[in-house]
Formats: C-alpha cells, structure tokens, sequence
C-alpha cells in the first residue's frame, strides 16, 4: 500500500472509537426515513428545531457530538452496555447485571422513549410546533442515534471496552477492532472512503431496496418481531441480546494471528453481518416512531432504572 493510502486510512482510525463513524449513522437515520408514515414525519418535524427540516438524517448523529459536550457528558454511557459475558464462549446481556450507574444504552433507549411518548401527545395537541422544547427535540434525536448503537455488535460488548483496547491491522493501519466495525468494513464493502452527508447513498438506498423485498438471510420480520412502545426495555432488550450474538458467532470467534484484516478474509465475511444491522437499525427506527406517533399500544412497564444490579456488576448491587 501506497504511504498516501496508508495516510488515509489511518486517519478513519484517529481518535477512539465509540459509535458508527458519524456518516454511518446519518444514512442509518436517512435510509429510516424512507419507512416513515406522513404523520410520523410531520410529528417529527414540529419536534425537531427548524434548521434540521424534519430530517433525521441531519440528527442521526446529533447524540456522539453531544456527548462530547460539557453539558453532554452526563450521556457517555448511554451508547453502549459491557456485558458480563465471554465471547466466544458464551455471550449474554442482562441489563441487572450489566447496566450502570449512569446508565447504558438499554435503559437510555427506555427513558428516551418514554421521554418521546409524551411529547408526541403535545405535538399532536399542537403544543409543540416548531422544536420549542429541547427536551423532546433531544429525545427525538437520542431515539435516532441509539438505534443505530444498539446494532453495531462492538457496543453491546464488554470484552477490551467494547473492543477499543482489541488491536487489529486493517489495510497496513494500526486501529482496534471497535473502529473497523465503525466504518472501515462498510466503507471497504461500499467502495468508498466516506459516505455523503446531505442525502441516502446508492450503497444505503440498495439497503432500502433490499428490505422492501425481504431480501437478507435473516427475514425481516423477525428484526420487528419486539417494536410494541409499551414494552420499551423488552424490545431494548431483545435488541441488545440479538446484538450480541454476533460477538459469539462471528466478532471474536475468527483466528486473528496478527493478520491484516481487511485482506485476511474477516473482514468479507463481515460484509452480510454490517449489512443486515445496518438495515435492522434502519427499519427498527422508523417502525418503533410510526408506532409512537400512532399511539396504538398500551402502557405495560414504565422502568426508568433497572435495578437492583448484580453486586458483581458495574453497579455493584446498587
């Protein structure tokens, strides 16, 4: 590899990786927008603030600068949940166990959602018009973004932090299992370097298709088979369980051998997995909005904290 290309790629690899790369998760949210009910949509843009046009696309990424914030720090945990697990042994989430103090991702999905539930009933009273309330502006957001969280496989993990501390070779570029699974892998699958900002990607708008025709080795029905609102840290759950299982079956069960990774076959056989939890997070988005705004769903478990832990937990029984 050429020192300009090696120039490149390290630069996808700078800083420590904590989520999907910021264009991941955009077209994640602009390819939900193509299953979004025209009153999702106009629910949506009397949340959001007006620079985002009702898009969420445009906030899909909105959560990871925020977290970066002094006044956002308070979110960090909330992209993530580190199982007590073992992968490739035995993989597991439960949210007693392995949520924290501060919060994960499993509960930040429920509170957010319950957050969202309310704000849609002032939306629709016309209450709420044009993003004058930033805390459901922010919940609609943090709705967009953790979707995409919750599908990236490194984030329900706990094994070296999510993989951050996991050193790997992707393209002659030093970086760690957490970051390929960011971004390199589906830049390497799409043949791009970067996804555009302003509008769905062919590579996203051929994931649009393919869910429209049921077209993955996973059904789609089974990637909708929790989305009842009145269940929200059920579904989380669930999601966060079907997560995981990729860390047993696929993320850690490969032999590494201080391979380059991008040529070494592991990262091809990655290829349908980031596919097909690209496009669960995509339709899981826009079915678990459609159905808030429709408000067909009855009220089952309000759980704001998911307690008490396992006292050999990150909570430590509290």
């Amino acid at each position: 590899m050429r020192a300009s290309q090696i120039a490149v790629v390290a630069g996808i690899f700078a800083a420590p990786a904590l989520a999907w790369n910021t264009d991941v998760h955009q077209q994640i949210a602009y390819a939900a927008e193509e299953f979004l009910t025209p009153l999702t949509r106009t629910i949506i843009k009397q949340l959001l603030e007006p620079q985002y046009k009702g898009s969420l696309g445009l906030v899909g990424a909105w959560a990871d600068s925020y977290r970066k914030t002094a006044e956002g720090a308070y979110t960090e945990t909330w992209h993530y949940i580190d199982p007590a697990d073992d992968p490739p042994a035995y993989c597991n989430v439960y949210p007693n166990r392995d949520n924290t103090l501060k919060g994960s991702i499993v509960s930040a999905l429920t509170n957010q959602t319950q957050i969202l539930k309310s704000c849609i009933r002032q939306a629709k009273a016309g209450k709420i018009r044009h993003g004058e309330n930033a805390t459901c502006a922010n919940a609609v957001k943090f709705v967009a973004h953790f979707h995409g969280d919750m599908a990236q496989p490194l984030h329900v993990s706990g094994v070296a932090a999510g993989g951050n501390f996991f050193p790997v070779t992707f393209a002659g570029a030093t970086t760690n299992l957490h970051s390929i699974w960011d971004g390199a892998i589906i830049y390497q699958l799409a043949g791009v370097k970067s996804f555009s900002n302003d509008t769905l990607q062919p590579f996203f708008k051929n994931i649009v298709s393919r869910i429209k025709q049921d077209n993955f080795f996973i059904p789609t029905s089974e990637w909708v088979s929790c989305t009842d609102p009145g269940t929200p840290a059920g579904c989380a759950t669930a999601w966060a369980r079907d997560t995981n299982a990729w860390t047993c079956d696929y993320v850690y069960s490969q032999i590494f051998n201080n391979t380059d990774v991008a040529t070494s076959g592991y990262a091809e056989g990655a290829y349908p997995i980031v596919e097909v939890q690209v496009a669960k997070a995509a339709l899981r988005m826009a079915t678990w909005l459609n159905k808030l705004v429709d408000g067909f769903y009855k009220e089952r478990e309000v759980v704001l904290r998911l307690n008490p832990s396992w006292v050999g937990g990150p909570a430590a029984g509290a």
